[in-house]
């Protein structure tokens, strides 16, 4: 069933309306979304790693442009008629007005929702100021307006800046903004997932698998205060070590190794009809 991009936006910010926490995989692909879908799973996220990777490129430098990323995310909205959260990563420039671009492009592909992060491509200097960190923010909040949900991402600790204090500054600072959804991959244990959560409250907070310092449940991170869990690259990694070892069977001369379970017959009675 088609919808329109308004009430794919109406369901994901619904999900982020109701009691608990939810799960949102990152897809790459039409047929990881549509197996994602018939798994059960009600939102679908995108994943720049991937992406990078699939072109044979490099993540976070700036490598994959504003089209390319967005026109992936779309087609995964498009195969699984999920709502979908783009990883648009910088927002595909250094100025406000570029993070305002990638908003309104994202709402033209019908994204349900997109997060911007205050990277800057720049292995140098690779997180901006964060006066121009907030100003980017609140120009895409801006641009927004109530038609997508927008994730206000800071990437400290992802990029060896390991400063919980900065980064619920940055993050409070996006939600007074207007971000609607606040995120800091790779935060290091339970305690700063709950404190980051205490600070941007009553705005929920993503997080990437978990903390760093090791797996937990769903539960447990609800109960934290984590809104909504997104797995990153980690399906995308997990299909690629898959293909690895089977590789190395077939390398031996192990034919069977790269026999499937799964058939295209079953992949393509996911997608759409049309």
């Amino acid at each position: 069933m088609s919808t329109t991009q308004a009430e794919r936006y109406a369901r994901f910010r619904a999900l982020h309306e109701e009691a608990g926490a939810f799960i949102m995989p990152n897809a790459w692909d039409g047929a990881s979304a549509v197996l994602l879908k018939r798994a059960g799973f009600e939102a679908l996220g995108s994943t720049s790693m991937a992406i990078a990777l699939a072109m044979g490129r490099r993540d976070g430098l700036g490598q994959v442009n504003r089209a390319e990323a967005i026109a992936n995310a779309e087609l995964l909205g498009k195969v699984s008629g999920l709502p979908v959260n783009g990883d648009l990563e910088d927002g595909f420039g250094p100025s406000p007005e570029d993070c305002a671009l990638t908003v309104e492009a994202a709402i033209a592909a019908g994204l349900a929702g997109l997060g911007i992060e205050d990277t800057t491509a720049d292995p140098a200097r690779p997180i901006h100021d964060f006066d121009h960190a907030v100003k980017r923010i609140r120009r895409a909040t801006e641009a927004a307006r109530g038609r997508i949900l927008l994730t206000g991402r800071t990437d400290n600790f992802i990029n060896n800046r390991p400063d919980l204090d900065d980064t619920i500054r940055r993050l409070t600072a996006f939600a007074e903004a207007g971000a609607d959804v606040l995120y800091a991959p790779g935060l290091p244990d339970l305690d700063a997932i709950q404190k980051v959560a205490k600070a941007v409250a009553p705005k929920p907070i993503n997080v990437v698998m978990g903390p760093a310092s090791g797996p937990l449940s769903l539960a447990q991170l609800a109960e934290a205060g984590v809104k909504r869990v997104s797995t990153g690259g980690a399906l995308y990694r997990l299909v690629m070590a898959s293909l690895g070892e089977a590789a190395k069977s077939l390398a031996k001369g192990d034919i069977s190794s790269a026999r499937p379970t799964l058939t295209e017959a079953a992949i393509v009675a996911l997608l759409p009809k049309s």
